[in-house]
């Protein structure tokens, strides 16, 4: 069952608001950050629980939000005639569903919990009030977010151009993972 939980960093004890605020900081797209400006961020998201088996979303749905994967394994699927294949797999510190705060596109891809998943909930809301508190730490953000897609893009050109050169990964018959 998908369950948005409320906002919670003001219940949080000063503890698991630093391992919070520390596992931001190793993410790319929060490297960097301040901890104040993460804290404030936190004070506006929410949690959202996902059990075994559950998406957190669907290929084509209406991309609102991102999410910080704070406990629990995901993977990425994306389906191409009768085939479902996983893109990758992801889990507790990962990110997933960026392009929903850069873009008005639908979601490209599924995103399904392997196993209960705990993941924080950050919508454009949540950095448009950021940007009002502080502009320097949202825009710091953003180029992170840029830079976290440009990344993922050479790595997919990159698959791509081997692939179309006939290149496959040693041992492995393809890219991704058929199910």
């Amino acid at each position: 069952m998908n369950a948005p939980l409320p906002s919670f960093s003001s219940t949080l004890s000063p503890t698991l608001l630093h391992d919070r605020l520390d596992m931001l900081q190793r993410m790319p797209i929060f490297g960097a950050i301040r901890a104040d400006a993460l804290e404030f961020l936190l004070a506006q998201t929410r949690l959202r629980s996902v059990a075994r088996g559950d998406f957190f979303f669907r290929h084509g749905d209406r991309a609102l939000v991102m999410y910080v994967l704070e406990t629990g394994r995901v993977s990425v699927r994306r389906t191409w005639g009768e085939r479902e294949l996983v893109l990758r797999s992801l889990g507790a510190g990962d990110c997933f569903g960026e392009m929903a705060l850069m873009d008005l596109s639908a979601r490209s891809a599924s995103v399904r919990a392997e196993s209960d998943c705990t993941a924080i909930e950050i919508g454009p809301g949540d950095l448009l009030r950021l940007f009002e508190h502080d502009a320097e730490q949202f825009a710091l953000i953003q180029m992170n977010i840029g830079r976290e897609l440009s990344r993922r893009l050479r790595v997919t050109d990159e698959l791509l151009f081997r692939a179309t050169m006939g290149e496959k990964p040693a041992g492995v018959d393809s890219v991704f993972q058929s199910l």
